[in-house]
């Protein structure tokens, strides 16, 4: 007897019933705090299950097609899976951000997520429905009959959705206009549309010659001091956990002791890495900021060049993502180049050998970029040294769902005081050259991090729609004694709201560089002053 075949239709059907109800808890956790369980919203809640669905297989109709069929849904299922894993575990969405922090984040970071949890998502919402879609049978059709069958099963979709959301009208409206952000929480949805997104910039900028700006730059002929400038990119590093902000916790301890500048409002230009340290170096500003324009026009590090400063970029973080690329770099996540590593290489690592380096820098103005581990999580119990577990109990694994908040406060609190104690060391570097330079330290972390509050954790959330936590970073500035600024008036302006945009101009300012792409109105030290 022949084994009965599957239409094709069929097994889309299921496998985006099966997407739509077990895959999107997350989605449906989010709806419901909005259109809480109740008598009222019963049918809301109902149509717009089927609607997800519907959406669901109208998606995977589009993309399958004769023998990928079962590729393309197998793909599709395994990285759901994933998706599931993290959205219902940590609240993220998966954007063209995370898509991009996911496609830059290394070995050692990806092992921080992995755990027993994932697996049991992988093989269950993964591995096990993808066996089963191999297993199956399809039927043979003709390339038109198979289209014609698409055509039909794709309006019969949409039908299906237009009954369900016409009754219901005056709850789409609301949900559609006033609740855009939970649309980034559907599963497959919203991570395919991020992939689509993603080729199509590819497509259109990868040819794109790099744009030159700031080729005028230079240093005045009359400025002979020599300007030392360590700028330091924090991760992860939230304003609120800096006891220079207020914190009850003492987690500045160090810095407290220093003459340091504290900008207590600095706003991030993203949520991520893979945005914001573009974006801090770029001289567009978060409003005209896009991925595809960071990469195809030069960036601080390319003016200040043009203007004939020294430049090193240190990194203990995954990489520049790309804001290096023209200047020399050094790798110091590897035992190789940091010579302090225990369970990972740690931040302090980074300052070895650079007094050497400065020495051998006999003229000129200098800038170092140091690119933090920092307050990386999730696991932020490796972020420090043990002999910084100042804040207990602490917690000890990238499961977070396994620790209480305090716990999880108390891991990423013991990661800002390590951090207070490398900035101490920056500054220390920088006064042992004071006699030689006009020296500076910039500090500012690339985004802030959620601990829990409101079921979020970790960061990456769209801009609109993500917690002051992840926005709200810390930043510091510190000035060797014999560096000219003007410390009353600068003081007067610390509560002042800024944000990475200032970062590009005020760089430029601190080394006094002369160029046409220098705003001075956005210049955090000299101001209108200059």
């Amino acid at each position: 007897m022949a084994t009965e075949r599957m239409h094709k239709s069929k097994l889309v059907i299921l496998v985006a019933l099966f997407l739509g109800l077990l895959g999107n808890f997350a989605f449906f956790r989010n709806v419901t705090a909005v259109y809480p369980l109740s008598f009222g919203n019963a049918a809301f809640l109902l149509s717009l299950s089927v609607v997800l669905v519907s959406v669901i297989a109208l998606l995977l109709s589009l993309v399958t097609i004769r023998a990928v069929t079962k590729p393309v849904l197998i793909l599709i299922l395994l990285l759901s899976s994933f998706a599931s894993y993290f959205m219902d575990s940590f609240n993220v969405v998966i954007d063209v951000s995370m898509l991009q922090n996911i496609a830059q984040t290394n070995v050692a970071e990806s092992s921080d997520l992995f755990s027993l949890k994932l697996v049991f998502y992988v093989l269950l919402l993964g591995v096990l429905p993808s066996v089963l879609v191999y297993k199956v049978n399809l039927k043979n059709m003709s390339l038109k009959s198979e289209l014609a069958s698409k055509l039909k099963f794709m309006l019969l979709a949409l039908l299906i959705m237009a009954l369900m959301i016409v009754p219901l009208s005056k709850f789409y409206t609301s949900f559609f206009r006033e609740y855009k952000p939970l649309r980034y929480y559907t599963n497959p949805v919203y991570f395919l549309y991020a992939v689509g997104e993603i080729v199509n910039g590819a497509f259109r900028h990868g040819a794109s010659a790099v744009q030159v700006i700031g080729k005028d730059a230079h240093v005045p002929a009359g400025d002979l001091d020599r300007e030392l400038v360590i700028l330091v990119v924090g991760e992860a590093a939230r304003a609120d956990r800096f006891s220079l902000n207020g914190y009850a916790k003492e987690t500045s301890p160090l810095l407290k002791k220093e003459a340091v500048f504290n900008l207590s409002q600095m706003s991030s230009c993203g949520t991520s890495t893979a945005i914001s340290v573009p974006c801090m170096f770029s001289n567009f500003g978060r409003a005209q900021y896009s991925d595809q324009k960071a990469h195809a026009t030069e960036n601080l590090l390319d003016v200040l060049h043009h203007a004939n400063v020294q430049i090193l970029w240190r990194d203990n973080n995954s990489d520049s993502k790309g804001v290096a690329t023209n200047v020399r770099y050094e790798d110091f996540k590897s035992p190789k180049l940091n010579p302090v590593c225990d369970v990972e290489c740690r931040d302090e690592g980074m300052l070895s050998g650079l007094q050497d380096y400065i020495n051998k820098q006999k003229t000129g103005d200098i800038l170092i970029v140091l690119h933090q581990m920092g307050n990386h999580g999730p696991a932020y119990y490796k972020r420090y040294p043990a002999a910084f577990e100042r804040f207990k109990p602490a917690c000890k694994t990238s499961q977070l769902e396994n620790c209480t908040r305090e716990e999880i406060s108390n891991a990423y609190d013991n990661a800002i005081l390590y951090t207070d104690y490398f900035l101490s060391k920056v500054i220390a570097l920088l006064k042992n050259n004071t006699k030689d330079f006009e020296a500076a330290m910039v500090y500012m972390s690339d985004h802030g991090e959620s601990l829990g509050e409101k079921g979020l954790y970790l960061h990456g959330l769209p801009y609109v729609m993500a917690p002051d936590t992840q926005k709200h970073v810390g930043a510091i500035l510190w000035f060797g004694d014999g560096f000219p600024i003007d410390r009353p008036a600068l003081r007067a302006k610390l509560a002042r709201p800024y944000s990475h945009d200032n970062l590009f101009h005020t760089v430029l300012g601190l080394f006094e560089v002369d160029t046409e792409v220098y705003d001075q109105k956005k210049d955090i030290v000299q101001g209108n002053s200059r």
